[in-house]
């Protein structure tokens, strides 16, 4: 008698399949086999790529396996395909279009541009893909760099778009005793040559969405924001009302926002608030981004939201919005942590 559970993938654009998975199996492992693009990347776990909501039957996560996942979003019904397994038959959702994960990561070569400290503990760092490289990534979607000279990688977010490649432009947050951090700081040179792959990730903009677009952005996290921010100053037609809410620790720290005044100047419906969690002074926000978050002006049911930053943040923004009447499946959220 078989153990299978049937397990019903429902995508964003309604279409819909199913998989049969064996007992200890996961749901994506299942998934791929079968040949259904599902959006993944480390399948273990850490990076929340393949995040879906259980909407029916019983699904757990394996035991013993560690995950981003907090408690609140697994109580809530999200769950990790790499970890997940159905306990009977059930239905996940996915809140993305069922061609969404079609596209193949590509491992290939860029050149450093330029390394330029712009705030206390940022650095921008400019890359050129080598000839006849590509590699084509949706705004809010990560890359992978290995660190010359190691074996170890790390992720980040362009702050550019695709339309802007060959060249890509990432914003790094430098860590006392990190192994990217003491590459930028000590041995990083124009010309370099660095191995990246990507585009991973299920965090990027939404696309053609008429709805007024809410982006809460903590330290580096406003890097994918900005690439989504630069898309739709590039789609044709009335562009939506876009509130920006970004923050940092302090003064000091924070960046790019020249680039934000920019910004407001090329989309008229866009409009920003900057926080600081102390030393707050002339049009500084004291506190946090989702603080400057107010219900009187923009949350609507139909309202888009994408969260960029450190876990607390990403908790504390969801709630606040979903509190303040904005759907649970229009708030799209990638964390910022840094690397162990």
């Amino acid at each position: 008698m078989s153990c299978a559970k049937n397990v019903t993938l429902r995508f964003r654009d309604g279409k819909t399949t199913s998989v049969a998975v064996q007992k200890g199996e996961s749901v994506l492992d299942a998934a791929l086999a079968a040949g259904i693009p599902i959006i993944h990347q480390c399948r273990s776990g850490s990076c929340s790529s393949c995040m879906a909501k259980l909407v029916a039957g019983r699904a757990i996560m394996r035991a013993g396996a560690s995950s981003t996942l907090m408690k609140s979003e697994y109580d809530s019904g999200d769950r990790l395909l790499c970890l997940c397994e159905p306990e009977s038959d059930c239905t996940l959702d996915l809140n993305y279009a069922s061609d969404a994960g079609e596209s193949k990561a590509a491992t290939v070569h860029a050149f450093v541009d330029s390394i330029e400290k712009i705030a206390s503990n940022v650095v921008r760092l400019r890359l050129e893909l080598a000839e006849g490289a590509w590699m084509a990534f949706k705004p809010g979607q990560f890359i992978q760099i290995r660190v010359p000279g190691t074996e170890v990688t790390r992720s980040y977010s362009p702050a550019s778009t695709s339309n802007d490649l060959p060249k890509i432009e990432l914003l790094i947050r430098l860590l006392e005793d990190g192994v990217m951090s003491h590459w930028l700081e000590n041995e990083a040179q124009p010309d370099d040559i660095l191995e990246i792959e990507g585009p991973f990730g299920s965090f990027f903009l939404r696309e053609k969405v008429n709805a007024p677009h809410i982006m809460v952005a903590g330290g580096t996290g406003l890097a994918p924001i900005l690439s989504m921010i630069d898309t739709l100053r590039r789609q044709s037609g009335r562009k939506p009302p876009v509130l920006l809410s970004f923050g940092c620790a302090t003064p000091e720290q924070l960046f790019c926002l020249d680039d934000i005044d920019l910004r407001q100047q090329w989309i008229p419906s866009l409009s920003s608030r900057i926080s600081v969690d102390s030393g707050a002074h002339g049009a500084l926000l004291a506190g946090n981004p989702v603080d400057a978050l107010r219900a009187d002006e923009f949350i609507a049911p139909t309202a888009v939201a994408y969260l960029c930053g450190p876990p607390r943040m990403i908790e504390a923004a969801t709630q606040k919005l979903v509190n303040l009447g904005l759907r649970p499946e229009n708030i799209y959220a990638e964390q910022f942590a840094p690397s162990k």
